[in-house]
């Protein structure tokens, strides 16, 4: 296996698959803790779903970017990953707790793009954040 790491284009191809099995888990994880189904209502056309949902997915996608750069090995890159996601979806419940005159599930549910664009923003501002935090080899 470390052999066929060596060639970038394998190395690549393990990243890549990683980093995309990582997010559908991550996805299906933040799909459970809230109150509504992403992709039935984005297929509905709840916009503020879609800008949710398109943070979470921009965010575990830059997470990943940075824990790529900055990882000597597949599991390396995969425990960064972990982490980044645990720390954003601890800030999506932070946002929830930091709103108490609403409910953030409710108003996206409800598609209050307000609410939706906000999370949006949420995510991939902590993405960053997260990102650049990640320790360099």
């Amino acid at each position: 296996m470390e052999a066929l790491l060596e060639l970038e284009i394998m190395k690549t191809a393990a990243y890549y698959s990683v980093s995309l099995l990582a997010l559908i888990v991550f996805l299906t994880i933040f799909e459970t803790v809230t109150k509504y189904k992403n992709w039935e209502e984005i297929k509905k056309g709840n916009i503020a779903v879609a800008l949710a949902t398109g943070g979470k997915i921009f965010g575990v996608a830059n997470i990943f970017r940075h824990s790529i750069e900055y990882s000597d090995s597949l599991l390396m890159m995969l425990g960064w990953g972990v982490l980044g996601f645990a720390l954003l979806l601890f800030s999506y419940f932070i946002f929830e707790f930091l709103t108490p005159s609403f409910k953030v599930d409710e108003e996206i549910a409800h598609d209050n793009r307000a609410v939706g664009f906000i999370a949006m923003v949420i995510s991939i501002g902590l993405s960053y954040v997260i990102g650049a935090s990640i320790i360099s080899r």
